[in-house]
């Protein structure tokens, strides 16, 4: 009887890493019902995150309404672990599908996410797993400060609303008079920096709706927010692996918050035990919705297949479809990747045929794996 491990992420915009696992688990049984299939829907960090941690561990799905990207009330989901840690996701409260009227992002805000903490705090939570992917905003998390009562001067001492357009002009940060008692660990997706031609502008900035003229200006602006904080909190955050997550929001709740920044992909791993679950596994696999350079970077294939990799343990993707250098994941414990669609094709048209594709993609391509 061969076993075989599923751990996909989700394929964003079309599938969740539930659906995936559903749709590949059928098809293996099709082709061999011996097969003993063990699921473990993934995340990095990014969209799911409360969901593959509540499937996995359980505890209860609840929501709060908070401030949204738009400023405009949302309500965001998270989920309260059986040992009462809490998982959230900043996409929740600050995404990029809240953005309903538009990319903006040096207006959009962090702000819902520090509601959110002070809610958690006054609930009687000590313990939050904080995802980071998927985020609308580029403001260093100063709105989420904002909302946790920060308050940041300019250089005549006059207090400066908490958003984007007002990084470069602060000049004073004023702590809160009730910081923050969370203990936050801030799952990263990436490992860019803060700031340059790797960071969070340069880099996820255009994604985002930041126009090629507004890149370097904004860039400087982080900059100049990053030097004010190392002088005011004595945080050094510019260089910081992972800083520049969801907008420099990863420098943010560095600062702010005294959050620990590690791989999303990691903890979720470490928390299923996923060593032990592969063990004697004849196949993992694995997957994302676009595999491309990015994959190789932290994201879920990635950090399955060097777990694979250590194990001895045969790992291959599965994914939506194929982006630029998709090859490099070859590099970090995968030995073949399959694309279900030809690049090109409309999200609108992908969700009408994204599950025939995927079964069809693994009734051909794993029958070889399972003979």
């Amino acid at each position: 009887m061969k076993k075989i491990i599923l751990a996909p992420d989700s394929f964003k915009g079309t599938l969740s890493a539930d659906e995936v696992c559903a749709i590949v688990k059928a098809e293996i049984e099709k082709l061999d019902p011996s097969a003993e299939v063990i699921s473990i829907p993934m995340s990095d960090g990014g969209e799911g995150m409360v969901f593959s941690y509540l499937l996995s561990f359980g505890g209860e799905e609840r929501s709060a309404l908070v401030c949204g990207p738009e400023g405009t009330p949302v309500s965001c989901p998270y989920g309260i672990l059986p040992d009462g840690t809490a998982v959230v996701e900043m996409a929740g409260c600050a995404g990029l599908p809240q953005m309903i009227h538009g990319l903006d992002p040096l207006g959009a805000t962090t702000r819902g996410l520090g509601e959110l903490l002070r809610l958690l705090e006054s609930e009687g939570v000590k313990k939050v797993l904080l995802g980071l992917g998927g985020s609308a905003t580029n403001d260093c998390g100063i709105g989420m400060a904002g909302a946790l009562g920060w308050i940041f001067l300019d250089k005549d001492n006059n207090k400066l609303e908490p958003y984007a357009y007002n990084l470069d002009k602060v000049e004073k940060i004023v702590p809160p008079k009730h910081p923050l008692t969370l203990q936050i660990t801030a799952a990263c997706d990436v490992k860019n920096p803060l700031c340059g031609q790797d960071g969070a502008t340069a880099v996820f900035g255009p994604q985002k709706g930041l126009k090629i003229e507004q890149i370097l200006p904004h860039d400087e602006a982080m900059s100049h927010f990053a030097d004010v904080i190392r002088r005011e909190l004595g945080s050094d955050v510019k260089d910081l692996p992972g800083a520049g997550a969801a907008g420099g929001l990863g420098a943010g709740v560095t600062a702010f918050c005294d959050a620990e920044l590690k791989p999303g992909i990691s903890m979720l791993l470490d928390a299923a035990h996923f060593d032990d679950l592969i063990k004697n596994a004849d196949l993992v696999i694995t997957g994302e919705g676009r595999l491309d350079w990015q994959s190789a970077e932290g994201k879920v294939p990635s950090g399955v297949g060097e777990r694979c990799a250590l194990s001895g343990v045969l790992c291959i993707a599965l994914c939506g479809c194929l982006g630029r250098d998709a090859q490099k994941i070859l590099g970090h414990g995968v030995s073949a990747y399959y694309p279900a669609s030809e690049p090109g094709r409309s999200m609108e048209e992908l969700k009408k045929t994204c599950r025939g594709d995927l079964s069809s993609l693994a009734a051909r391509v794993l029958k070889p794996y399972l003979q």
